[in-house]
């Protein structure tokens, strides 16, 4: 038995296992071949029954890579940028940012901290390794500073009124020790309010999501697993709810005066009842994602017995995920297609296939494209018709 990275807990055998997947889902890969030979590792997916926490017993660190090629933005959808936009409004006037200071920790390209700028912060601080400080827009330059580096060994202190997370804890393995040591990092500004965002995997379990489950992602959390973590680190939950078509959790804290490690202040919130479900949800889930695959396997092969093309839309770490899962099948997708401009003319980690521009669409032909985040599919129907692409649009 090991232990679970959370709680301590001992914790048994994992409930779902999956070898040879590439072990990173975002760096650019400049040519096919190097895309083929990616580097990959092997998954098993085990739950703590203590606290609900789940992980990749497999996990190496090692083999992951963050940098300036790491391109994970969605920054590029408008969907998603009025999310951030509302969020980042939500969060500065329910905390009283307006001239206050941010640090946003895993920052990625930095569009939430400039967000959170516009919505009335005075000042922030974005960290980051694969950050382009040169991307950032011009009204809020003087007022946002970048470090291409890691918490907490290029950035020590979270002096801040502020500290923003958000989708970098699950691809952190050590989640205790390293919630500790935010804790630590904030030191004695107890009025610092403590502000994350990652995946709800609750969703993911029921629905056999496999798209949703890759190397990168170590860690799992559900609203009962991740507000448990928090207080045993020494933070008090002010609200833990679920955002953005119920796939993301939203979490908000403070520093609590508790000793790190005793039980923090507060009462559980209902949704973080869920230990129950947990254990029927993670024992049906290698089926239920067994039968998702092989529904997808099937569609597409029913495509290409028509003499049709499919391509998937998102190139990102669903897109590697959902392209892995199918093996020998992956062949029948002709491409990927995503709107990020950095991605055009790159290839997809593991399986090789070209990223193209959506306007290579009206070339291509497709008779199937395959939306990888059902949140996006108004939009990406949008786009088609603009280019005047006729075409089955579905969404995994």
């Amino acid at each position: 038995m090991s232990a679970c990275p959370a709680c301590g807990a001992a914790v048994g055998a994992p409930f779902y296992r999956c070898a040879d997947v590439p072990v990173n889902s975002c760096l650019l890969v400049a040519d096919e071949r190097r895309a083929l030979e990616f580097p990959r590792g092997d998954l098993d997916l085990v739950l703590c029954e203590a606290c609900g926490f789940m992980f990749n017993a497999r996990f190496e660190p090692e083999h992951t890579s963050y940098s300036p090629d790491y391109e994970e933005t969605q920054g590029f959808s408008s969907v998603f940028s009025e999310f951030i936009r509302d969020l980042a409004t939500r969060w500065v006037h329910r905390y009283g940012l307006t001239g206050k200071s941010v640090v946003e920790i895993g920052c990625g390209k930095g569009e939430f901290l400039v967000e959170m700028i516009r919505a009335g912060a005075a000042r922030g601080v974005g960290i980051d390794p694969g950050v382009h400080p040169e991307r950032v827009p011009d009204d809020v330059s003087d007022q946002v500073s970048w470090i291409q580096g890691f918490f907490p060994e290029d950035l020590p202190e979270l002096d801040a009124d502020a500290v923003v997370c958000r989708h970098t804890l699950e691809h952190i393995a050590p989640v205790g020790e390293w919630m500790r040591t935010v804790r630590a990092a904030i030191g004695d500004r107890s009025g610092t309010v403590v502000l994350f965002e990652l995946p709800d995997t609750k969703r993911v379990l029921e629905t056999g999501a496999f798209w949703d489950v890759y190397y990168e992602h170590c860690s799992y959390f559900t609203a009962g697993s991740l507000a448990r973590l928090f207080r045993r680190t020494g933070f008090e939950v002010l609200d833990v709810r679920r955002a953005y078509d119920d796939q993301y959790l939203l979490i908000e804290a403070r520093p609590s005066s508790s000793t790190v490690g005793a039980s923090a202040p507060g009462e559980p919130f209902p949704i973080e009842d869920d230990l129950a479900e947990l254990g029927s949800s993670s024992a049906g889930f290698a089926a239920t994602h067994t039968a998702m695959v092989e529904h997808w396997r099937g569609r597409l092969r029913e495509v290409a017995a028509m003499g049709g093309r499919s391509v998937i839309w998102g190139s990102g770490s669903k897109g590697v995920a959902f392209l892995a899962a199918l093996g020998d099948d992956a062949a029948l997708v002709t491409a990927a297609v995503d709107i990020n401009p950095f991605k055009h003319g790159r290839y997809m980690a593991g399986t090789g296939h070209r990223i193209v521009a959506p306007k290579e669409l009206i070339e291509i032909h497709p008779d199937l494209v395959v939306v990888m985040n059902e949140t996006y599919l108004d939009e990406i129907g949008r786009d088609i018709e603009d280019l005047g692409v006729r075409t089955s649009l579905e969404a995994v």
